[in-house]
């Protein structure tokens, strides 16, 4: 039985203070809750004293990114080497990396390698945006996504994805959970012919897109979904806590 798994992308909100105080809402709820993979991806500044907080905790941390270079000459660059020692886990490959930031599928390959290679778990996402979806593109775009970013990638040990619609992130417009389940289903399908039958059923897929304590029962129901990575909600103590709670409650009922 795959371990349900929430994690939390603050994305680029909260100052040190107001993580700190973030936690300390829900740190005691969140850890009584059993069952489930809690990971708190905030800021890199609040890494560190989040981790001193959560020590003796069963809540874990991640990075929202990293730079593939061990060290050198890229000002402004966080590497996985800095990470290691901080965080278990690190979001790759984030839409809004992909959009803003304008990272090919090489890049986001570079960094799911770097981070593999130093120890730190890639919460790798992949996902299409509207257009795509409207042209019935999804399964392309995925497959995709998948060669580019899992090239030479022996294991995914460890390693967890995350389906995230574009068009349903941070748009109040999520997929049905019929929709995210039939998709997710898709990308097991294609672990499998990668790495295994084996594989394909150990490893972890999340749905992220407008994700809230409203509709996370709806994603939970559905067999191949096996968490989410929370956006906006996860910045609300009760909103967050409500949607682990929710999770733990129907996957283990299973």
């Amino acid at each position: 039985m795959r371990i349900p798994f929430i994690a939390g992308n603050w994305k680029m909100n909260t100052t040190v203070g107001e993580a700190i105080r973030l936690v300390q809402a829900m740190r005691e709820e969140l850890d009584k809750v059993s069952h489930v993979d809690k990971v708190l991806c905030p800021p890199f500044v609040s890494l560190a004293p989040l981790k001193e907080l959560l020590k003796g905790s069963s809540i874990k941390l991640g990075a929202q990114n990293l730079y593939f270079a061990e060290k050198g000459a890229y000002t402004g660059e966080i590497s996985p080497l800095m990470l290691a020692d901080l965080c278990e886990f690190v979001i790759i490959g984030h839409s809004e990396r992909r959009q803003y930031f304008h990272e090919t599928g090489e890049v986001v390959n570079k960094k799911v390698l770097a981070a593999l290679k130093a120890g730190l778990k890639p919460i790798l996402c992949i996902g299409e945006k509207l257009e795509e979806n409207e042209a019935s593109r999804t399964e392309e775009v995925i497959t995709e996504q998948l060669n580019s970013s899992l090239a030479e990638v022996k294991d995914l040990a460890g390693l967890v994805i995350a389906y995230e619609p574009v068009w349903a992130i941070g748009t109040g417009r999520a997929a049905t959970g019929e929709q995210a389940n039939e998709t997710i289903a898709f990308i097991r399908q294609n672990i499998a012919k990668r790495y295994g039958e084996k594989r394909a059923q150990e490893v972890r897929i999340l749905y992220g897109g407008s994700v809230t304590a409203a509709n996370a029962a709806e994603f939970m129901h559905q067999p191949e979904i096996d968490g989410a990575l929370v956006g906006g909600a996860s910045l609300k103590a009760t909103e967050f806590l409500s949607i682990v709670t929710q999770t733990a409650v129907i996957k283990y009922r299973k």
